[in-house]
């Protein structure tokens, strides 16, 4: 199917690694042009250059922390015109509300939830002028399965989903489409450590981690890809009638809680 995004420019943060790098990788294929954003810029320029490599379009990428007052307003002036945002940068830690501390809340809400509302609100208006473009933000189901073991992801996504929803909803207004993905477990990086740590606990050997996904739906975590071929489709024009909507990709977790 061709989505119809050649040429077109998108911008992705967190995207030196795990859905960010893999979204980045399936919007270049499908033709952007894309500009790469995170804190590690060492990451980036590896994982720009293996874009580039394997799609042939180009990719540039900034080293930045969007968790600092500032730099999502630096970072949209570097993009420039851009014709889809996919906000990814940021990971809350787990625990309940008397483990995460107050300096431990507001660096990860700076970085993930202020860090989403601030790039939105400095593309938006660029895509407002242009009279086009679509916002896409990663979440979590923990905004919809919300977990009082994880209290600090439940309420950040959660509150990230009424974002998308509040602003999605009277966007079309503005030629502009805004909605979220939410994804469970992911085969990344991070939760393969997190199983790793589980495993040690549980079975006393962290490489045993993969008999833990017994739980999960399919007996596995979702690939990067089944999420980033989402966000490919959902930024093109053939999805051009949705927006103000959060599309939970989990296997059906949230459905059977």
């Amino acid at each position: 199917m061709d989505l119809q995004l050649q040429g077109q420019r998108a911008l992705v943060t967190g995207s030196s690694k795990g859905i960010g790098r893999g979204a980045a990788q399936a919007l270049a294929e499908e033709g952007c042009n894309v500009l790469l954003a995170s804190r590690d810029g060492q990451a980036l320029e590896a994982a720009a250059r293996e874009i580039q490599a394997k799609s042939g379009r180009k990719a540039l990428w900034k080293a930045i922390d969007l968790g600092q007052r500032g730099a999502a307003e630096s970072l949209a002036d570097w993009a420039g015109e851009i014709d889809i945002l996919v906000n990814n940068a940021g990971a809350i830690p787990g625990g309940d509300v008397f483990t995460v501390d107050e300096d431990t809340w507001r660096r990860t809400w700076d970085l993930k939830v202020f860090g989403y509302i601030n790039l939105t609100r400095a593309v938006y208006a660029r895509m407002k002028a242009m009279r086009r473009g679509v916002i896409i933000n990663i979440l979590g189901n923990f905004g919809e399965r919300v977990n009082a073991a994880s209290i600090a992801v439940s309420s950040a996504n959660a509150g990230l989903a009424g974002f998308t929803r509040a602003l999605g909803g009277a966007s079309h207004a503005d030629g502009v489409r805004v909605l979220a993905i939410s994804p469970g477990p992911v085969a990344t990086d991070r939760l393969f450590n997190v199983y790793k740590q589980m495993a040690q606990a549980k079975l006393g050997d962290p490489n045993r981690y993969p008999e833990l996904f017994g739980t999960l739906p399919f007996g596995r975590p979702a690939t990067v890809e089944e999420i980033t071929a989402a966000v490919a489709f959902f930024a093109s024009p053939k999805s051009a009638y949705t927006t103000g909507v959060i599309v939970t990709i989990d296997g059906g977790i949230v459905s059977s809680s």
